[in-house]
This record gives C-alpha cells, structure tokens and sequence, in this order.
C-alpha cells in the first residue's frame, strides 16, 4: 500500500504544480473545497494523499532526522491551538487585498508550501498539521463528523507503539492501561503509515466505531 500511495501523493504534487504555475489556483481551491464534502463521510483524505505539503514534508522530514536537527517540542506560543485559524485569517485577507489593491494573484498556496517545509526542517510533522496549517483546520473540523476511518482492532493490539512512533498528527496513542492502541480520528490524516509497521494487521480503514 505504502507505494501506492506515494504515487497517488506524487501525482497529485504534479497537479498542484502545474495548475498554480500556470495561474489555475483557484481550481485547486475548488478541489479542497469538494475534499471538505469529502471528510464528513470519509475523514481527512485530503491531509493524507492529495495535499502538497505533506507531500513535500515526508522527504524533508527524512533530511531533519538524517542531520539529527528534529524536535518534538513544539514553540509554546503554538501550543494555544486558535493558531491555525488566525493564519486562515491572515491568508485570506492578503489574497483578497493583493487580487484587490495589486491586481495579482498572490501564490498563497506555494508560500505555504514552503512554510511547511521550513517549519518540518526543525519540528516533527505534527507541529505544522496540527499547530500551523490552516487548511488542516478546516479538515479537521469537517472530519468530525467522519463516518469511516482508520481503526484498530484492540482484541489483536499487541500495543507495540510502532505506529504511535510513525503517525505524523500524533493521532494514535497507545494506551498506558490497557495497551492499546487508540486512533483519533479528526486528527488522522487516514495515511497508510499506522498500518505499513503493524505487525498483526490491527489497523484497517473502516466505518468508525
């Protein structure tokens, strides 16, 4: 499953590139608004295979752990959680008032791609997704509602941690009682990540429980 979803990742990167350089980036706004739909049945499967930056935030985040320059304590000014909304925020009044007052199309999609690429440089993954990005908020948000998503069968749970040491959200968490593992789902990003390292298949996608 893991190449199959770095193809579809990948593909989808291609796409992003191509409609933004050639001026389409409202037709990618498009996209992410039909994902939105998309999250209240199916969770975030936007986060998870279609967006850009966490494209491009698994290959960064590789280099970081490589030159050992990774941390998992998020800055504490972060740590609030309004953070995301005020970027949405902020993002929204610079692409009306540069469309309106410089007559441009302000590249908002690709600077936050490169926030997300800075940001992951220094910090695990789960500081952008869950403390930064301001799309992700909005997935969030629609996802609560999700009726499928990833879901581990506790009878089989071994409670190895394996997949709370891969999930990028921080979304699963072993149990310190009972051993198991525990997915949250408005945090998931629905990636294969959880289940590529579970070695008694306990993960599957499926109607929420």
């Amino acid at each position: 499953m893991k190449w199959i979803a770095t193809i579809i990742r990948t593909l989808f990167l291609a796409l992003f590139l191509y409609l933004v350089l050639n001026g389409n980036m409202m037709i990618w706004l498009g996209i992410f608004a039909v994902s939105l739909i998309v999250a209240i049945f199916f969770g975030r499967l936007y986060c998870g295979y279609v967006c850009p930056m966490n494209t491009v935030m698994g290959p960064i985040e590789w280099v970081s752990k490589k030159l050992k320059i990774q941390t998992r304590r998020a800055p504490k000014w972060l740590e609030k959680g309004f953070w995301p909304w005020v970027f949405l925020g902020i993002s929204i009044v610079f692409m009306l008032l540069s469309k309106k007052m410089l007559h441009i199309n302000l590249p908002l999609l690709l600077i936050w791609l490169a926030i997300s690429a800075l940001v992951t440089l220094r910090y695990h993954p789960y500081v952008f997704h869950n403390l930064i990005c301001p799309f992700g908020a909005l997935q969030r948000t629609f996802s609560r509602f999700s009726i499928f998503s990833k879901n581990v069968d506790k009878s089989i749970c071994v409670g190895c941690k394996k997949c709370e040491a891969v999930c990028p959200t921080n979304a699963i968490i072993v149990n310190s009682e009972d051993k198991k593992a525990k997915i949250t789902p408005v945090q998931c990003l629905q990636c294969t990540n959880c289940a590529d390292v579970c070695s008694v298949s306990a993960i599957k996608y499926r109607k929420y429980k």
